[in-house]
Parts: structure tokens; sequence; C-alpha cells
């Protein structure tokens, strides 16, 4: 679509936390602002504005992420700009790899409005600008001022013919509807075995997970097609021992297991580890249906992929902050049945 000019001007990435999906933003920045966009090469990683992007250096490559709200001028739009320029610097040092935004951290209003002027400037050097809103569901836009969250909203329903705007979200339930009917979504896959391979064979990848002596097959297979995860991959063990769990109680026939294990999610907080219990419960499921084919056993093959449905409306729901216990419990029933 790039190529033939014609992305939608206002596009959402959604897909599991860690697969990317705010450096395939940054890409398509790249493709968008090359000086030979448009042909099959592009990005050329040769021109100018390529070598400008490739450092988010390119003064149209906007790139907005949560933050911690500022305690000196937090409303001071030149000073959210100058602590959103350092933020990115922090993660270009990083190698572009980087833990997952914080519960505390916010998109907040101030930001917002800086966005929103941003897109009503004319390019600087190229003949468009692209606006980047990585963890757009931590867009805190009911805070304060119903005006910086319409102008927002009418910016993504008509942006200027010169802007694109890529939102990415791990949860796009919890956007607001009203954002959600105005962009395009695109589903981000896991990327494949070999691709979290080649990732993890770049040195400064390994130098900066500091994998140590893990066994890098046991590494693979712990990315879950997410390398992202790695980062904080104690939260992404913990997630998949909840997500053993639950399979576990869906899969005996002690009724007080099943009801342990939903009390022991705690009844909110349906977002946030919660969802990352349910990406595990997926990655799970899929070694399971994988394994199964293989054996030939087609019943259990057909069960895993029916329960992969069952998690996957569970994700659904988690998105609007339904109790937790209330999910496990059911999302143990349904999986109890195909079992």
């Amino acid at each position: 679509m790039a190529l033939r000019r014609t992305l939608p001007s206002s596009l959402l990435l959604q897909g599991p936390r860690g697969v990317g999906k705010q450096q395939l933003a940054l890409w398509l920045g790249r493709l968008l602002l090359c000086e030979n966009s448009g042909e099959p090469d592009a990005p050329c990683e040769k021109c100018r504005a390529c070598k400008m992007t490739a450092q988010v250096q390119h003064p149209d490559l906007h790139w907005f992420f949560p933050r911690d709200r500022l305690k000196k001028n937090p409303d001071d739009i030149e000073a959210i700009r100058e602590d959103m320029a350092e933020a990115v610097r922090e993660r270009l040092d990083n190698n572009g790899i980087y833990e997952p935004s914080a519960g505390d951290e916010g998109i907040f209003v101030a930001t917002i409005r800086a966005l929103v002027q941003t897109a009503a400037m004319s390019p600087a050097i190229a003949r468009r600008k692209v606006m980047i809103v990585g963890d757009a569901e931590q867009m805190v836009v009911q805070e304060g001022s119903d005006q910086a969250a319409n102008a927002f909203l009418k910016l993504l329903e008509e942006p200027p013919a010169d802007t694109t705007i890529l939102l990415t979200s791990s949860e796009p339930g919890a956007l607001l509807p009203t954002m959600r009917s105005r962009v395009v979504s695109i589903r981000v896959a896991p990327v494949s075995d070999d691709d979290v391979r080649r990732f993890l064979a770049d040195p400064a990848v390994e130098k900066r997970l500091d994998l140590g002596g893990d066994p890098s097959e046991d590494v693979v297979r712990l990315a879950g097609g997410a390398p992202g995860r790695l980062v904080s991959r104690d939260a992404w063990r913990s997630a998949l021992a909840q997500a053993e769990k639950i399979l576990e109680a869906a899969s005996g026939v002690d009724r007080g297991a099943k009801m342990r294990v939903a009390l022991s999610q705690g009844a909110s907080g349906a977002r946030g580890k919660f969802s990352d219990t349910l990406d595990a419960l997926t990655v799970l499921l899929h070694d399971r249906a994988r394994s199964a084919s293989r054996k030939g056993d087609a019943w259990a093959a057909l069960g895993a992929s029916k329960a992969i449905q069952a998690v996957e409306d569970a994700k659904d729901q988690a998105y609007h902050n339904v109790n937790p216990q209330l999910l496990t419990a059911t999302l143990v029933r349904q999986m109890s049945a195909v079992k």
C-alpha cells in the first residue's frame, strides 16, 4: 500500500506486546519519507532522508509514546517536546530495545496538544509528515480537556493531506471507540522463530538483553514470536507460569482448582499483567496445536485451536476491563469443554 501510495492516512498497528509494532511504524515512516519513496527498493537507506530517519532525526518524523508526567511545567508544550526528544535518544542509545511502558506513564493532554500542533504545521523538508503514537491505549484524553481530545479525534478523522498518523497498541480494545472508528486497523502477527534467531544473533541485541548462559533455543521459545518480551523476560516468565496453571485447571476435574485459579487473578486490572497472561496462553496453546499436528492427533489439535479462539474472545473482553476472575472462570469452563 505504501509503495502504491494507498496507505490509509490514519492507521492502527495492533498486536502482542513486544512484537515490534513501534519499530514497524518507524520503518513505515522511513519508507514514506525516503527520497525514493514509491520505488521497489524504498526505503533505500542511502538518501539523506533515510540517514536522518534511521536516527529519528528527520524533522518530519515525530514519535510520541507514554512518559511520566513532568514535575515542572507539566503543561508546557516545549518542555514536553524536549522530554520526548530525550526519551527517543535513550531508546536509540539502547539500539531500539526498551522496557514496555509502565502503568503510571501516559500520553497526557499537554502531549496531545503538542501532537495536534505539530500535525497542523507544514512539513519542514519532505513532502509529508509522519506522526507515530506508540502504546496509544495509554493516551489520557479524558483527564481535563475535551478540547484536546476532540482536536485529536478530528485529526484522526481528517488529517492534513500531507500527514500520515500511525498508532500502535497491544490493547486496542482499551482505546476509545471514537478513536478506533477513525483508523484502519492492521494486526501485526508474531514473527517466526527464524526471525527471532536472527534478532538474537545481532551483537547489540545480545549485549542489551544480557542473556548470559540461557540456551538460545530456550530463549527463542520464551519469546513466543515477540522478541521484545525478552527485555522484561521475568515478567513474561511469570505470565507463562500463570497460563500453565490455567491450562492445568482446565485439563483437570477438580472444580476447586478451577475456582482457585480464577480467584488468583484478582478482581480488577484486566489489562496489563492479565492481558500478558492471556497472550502467554495463546503461545502455549499454539505449541500444543503444533505438537498434536506433528503426532497426527487431529482431535487434540482441533481442541487446542478451539481453545485459542476462546482465549482471543477473552482478550477482547479484557481490553474492556471485564473482571479478570470472571473472565478466567469462563475461560477455564470453555477450555474444559473442548479438551
